[in-house]
């Protein structure tokens, strides 16, 4: 949604970064972070960034690039990838950007910034059973982490890198390395941008109050092929990645606790989003939207109420102590396509980012029914409230 698809705002913990002066890594694939520095954040002025209020102007490609006058923004990417005899694997490659004040401050000195960085990068090894995960953190100064798209479009934190091939970005590339798993990927768009929201121009709505939005925009099929290293063992594979961005300033509604996303990437040609936003008492769905995407890049809106998700099995983090959803049915009416009813199941139960605060679930599944295919779902707000996370 990434609302990412989104998002997880551990940020709060990294405006050490910008402010003391030390660039949080990682070590190993854990997904534990260690740090020399830890200051408090500063009280932080809503009303003095910019606001999804009203539509968007987009140009592309300079919009694949940063929006530092918003306070939160998050570039998505999720892939289900397979080698040549089958063996099939997930990944998860996010960027997510967070300022500490709506002005930078003028500074003779590169390290001086008011944007932070944070990246999650996943891989899902379904034969093997096995889930990668890692996260690094930087300043956006000194050239350690940023976005841009002059003279074209890059995002990275460190070494980690999101990398156009050509001047309108519809090649990019996606390396990332820790020591125990990497990836190398080519990205090539298939279909033009899609705009989401219910007038389908960017402005997506996450709750009925209409200061809860975020600018959104998806590229729901990119043809991806490379290479997944785990350990000392390399996989050619290829497939389709879905790529999410979004900016804004909102947060959730009042008690509201999470989501539940999906990015599904079907057979024929055709694509869906949906996300569910859910409340703190009994976890219902107190506002919903997504989006069909058909052949030729024409899209349909799908609205709060017409469509339902019902939930057919739950999973029980060893991590956490938390109970996941772990497998869907949902019926969807459409004026394309008519009511599409099918069934989304995790390839691998255990995809849950356990050791980020907060933690969440981010994997690879299964879609079969009336479509068929591949996609991603994102399941927050099931250990801590994401509350005033983004």
């Amino acid at each position: 949604m990434t609302n990412s698809r989104k998002i997880i705002l551990t940020l709060i913990v990294i405006v050490a970064v910008a402010i003391g002066g030390v660039s949080l890594v990682n070590v190993g694939g854990s997904g534990s972070v260690s740090a020399t520095t830890a200051l408090a954040a500063p009280d932080i002025n809503y009303d003095d960034f910019a606001k999804a209020d009203a539509p968007y102007d987009w140009n592309f490609p300079e919009d694949f690039g940063a929006h530092p006058d918003f306070l939160t923004e998050w570039w998505y990417y999720t892939g289900n990838l397979a080698t040549d005899d089958g063996r099939r694997f997930g990944f998860q490659f996010t960027i997510f950007r967070r300022a500490i004040s709506p002005i930078a401050t003028q500074s003779d000195s590169e390290w001086r910034t008011n944007q932070v960085y944070l990246a999650h990068f996943t891989v899902s090894d379904i034969e093997g059973n096995e889930f990668y995960h890692d996260e690094r953190f930087s300043r956006g100064g000194a050239g350690l982490a940023g976005a841009e798209s002059d003279p074209r479009y890059r995002v990275w934190v460190e070494d980690w890198e999101i990398l156009a091939q050509n001047d309108d970005a519809s090649l990019v590339t996606i390396q990332a390395e820790t020591d125990e798993f990497s990836i190398d990927l080519t990205l090539e768009q298939m279909k033009p941008v899609a705009l989401q929201g219910q007038n389908r121009d960017g402005l997506s709505a996450k709750s009925l109050n209409t200061e809860n939005a975020s600018y959104y925009y998806t590229i729901p099929r990119l043809e991806t092929m490379g290479t997944i290293t785990l350990e000392d063992d390399v996989f050619e594979v290829s497939g389709n990645t879905w790529k999410d961005h979004e900016f804004s300033t909102s947060a959730l509604d009042e008690g509201t606790v999470g989501w539940d996303w999906f990015g599904m990437i079907f057979d024929d040609n055709t694509e869906m989003m949906l996300f569910e936003i859910r409340d703190a008492d009994g976890g219902d769905a107190v506002y919903a939207s997504g989006l069909l995407i058909y052949p030729d890049g024409t899209t349909e809106y799908l609205s709060f109420g017409d469509f339902t998700v019902t939930v057919t099995d739950t999973w029980l983090s060893p991590t956490t102590d938390a109970t996941y959803p772990s497998g869907w049915e949902m019926t969807v009416p459409t004026e394309g396509r008519g009511t599409l009813n099918f069934t989304v199941e995790p390839l691998m139960r255990d995809q849950e980012l356990g050791t980020t605060d907060p933690a969440y679930w981010e994997g690879a599944v299964r879609i079969s029914g009336d479509v068929n295919g591949y996609g991603y779902a994102e399941l927050t707000g099931y250990v801590d409230s994401m509350q005033n996370r983004f």
